[in-house]
């Protein structure tokens, strides 16, 4: 994938949608590409919050650890963002994430994307609605399973 089709990608991310084209070159070109077989995990459940990953392409699960194993509580794919929560607020990895298809990502580091939060705060309003919208259907979830 090139330079401009990575920026391209990350227009479609609705975090970085108000950002302007000349930034999200800077963000893609300053950020790493990692490629993650079928199978293969981007982190586990508990590890240390060091990144956060934008999907660029592919398929994968959200996996929580249960006193009964594994539990797949949501799937995420094509522009979708991973992994923030751990960096937000300095606590271990809340879930795994398990590549289902090849996937193709960027890695923002800890310190890019605290800089970039810092340099637009439009990017944190978008990152609230995120989390606001994972906390409403999470409570919905609940809410079924203790009614059924």
């Amino acid at each position: 994938m090139s330079l401009n089709e990575e920026v391209e990608a990350l227009r479609s991310v609705p975090l970085f949608a108000k950002i302007e084209p000349s930034k999200l070159k800077l963000l893609a070109f300053t950020s790493d590409r990692l490629t993650f077989a079928a199978g293969s995990e981007l982190f586990q459940e508990g590890d240390p919050g060091d990144a956060a990953y934008i999907i660029l392409d592919g398929k994968a699960e959200v996996l929580i650890n249960t006193p009964n194993g594994e539990l797949a509580v949501a799937k995420v794919g094509k522009n979708d963002f991973v992994g923030e929560i751990a960096i937000l607020i300095d606590v271990p990895r809340t879930a795994t994430i398990r590549a289902e298809t090849e996937l193709t990502t960027l890695v923002l580091s800890k310190d890019l994307f605290f800089r970039m939060v810092a340099e637009f705060p439009e990017m944190a309003v978008e990152i609230m609605r995120e989390l606001a919208h994972r906390l409403e259907s999470t409570t919905g979830q609940l809410r079924e399973a203790n009614n059924g």
